[in-house]
């Protein structure tokens, strides 16, 4: 698979989009440095709900397997004696 070239009419426009986006967020009086703290910022608070839902959702599966999987190993065991796969 071949990377697109690059051509000037491209660097063109990656400068005038970045000129556009500097001057707004110049104009809403937000600095580079800003943004960078806020997406680590939002990852790390990803990261740390994705930890806790994990933690909620393996509680809640062991309670489940008490029920199902007993439940789960009769019925595959009766389809075993009955001679069935």
């Amino acid at each position: 698979m071949a990377l697109p070239r690059i051509t000037t009419a491209t660097v063109i426009k990656l400068v005038v989009a970045s000129l556009a986006v500097g001057l707004a967020l110049a104009w809403l009086g937000k600095d580079p440095i800003d943004l960078l703290y806020w997406v680590r910022d939002g990852i790390t608070d990803v990261l740390g709900d994705a930890s806790g839902w994990v933690q909620w959702a393996l509680k809640y599966i062991f309670i489940g397997a008490v029920v199902v999987v007993p439940i789960w190993l009769v019925h595959y065991l009766w389809r075993a004696m009955r001679g069935k796969s």
